[in-house]
C-alpha cells in the first residue's frame, strides 16, 4: 500500500497519485501538494513558519500563545505570593 506523504512547505497530507516532487541537485527531495507551495518555497524562498496560510504557521502561533498564557499564569501566581 502506498503511504500518504506530507507537503514539505505547508504540512498538509498529500494523497497518493497527486502533488509534485522536486529534487534538488544535492539530492534532497521535496514533496509539494500544489504549485502554490512549490512556488512559495523554491522560487520565492519563503519560510513556512512565516506564511500565514500554512498549517505550520498555525502550529507555531498556537505554541506561542500557549507559552504566553502559561507565562501570564506564572506571573500572576508570583505576584499573589508577594502581596500576601
Amino acid at each position: 500500500m502506498v503511504e500518504a506523504k506530507e507537503c514539505t512547505f505547508c504540512g498538509n497530507k498529500i494523497e497518493p497519485g497527486t502533488g509534485k516532487m522536486y529534487v534538488k541537485i544535492d539530492g534532497s527531495v521535496y514533496h509539494f501538494c500544489t504549485g502554490k507551495c512549490k512556488k512559495n518555497m523554491v522560487n520565492l524562498g519563503r519560510k513556512d513558519r512565516e506564511t500565514r496560510w500554512t498549517t505550520r504557521y498555525a502550529q507555531e502561533k498556537a505554541l506561542k500563545t500557549y507559552r504566553r498564557k502559561d507565562a501570564k499564569k506564572k506571573k500572576k501566581k508570583i505576584i499573589r505570593r508577594k502581596k500576601e
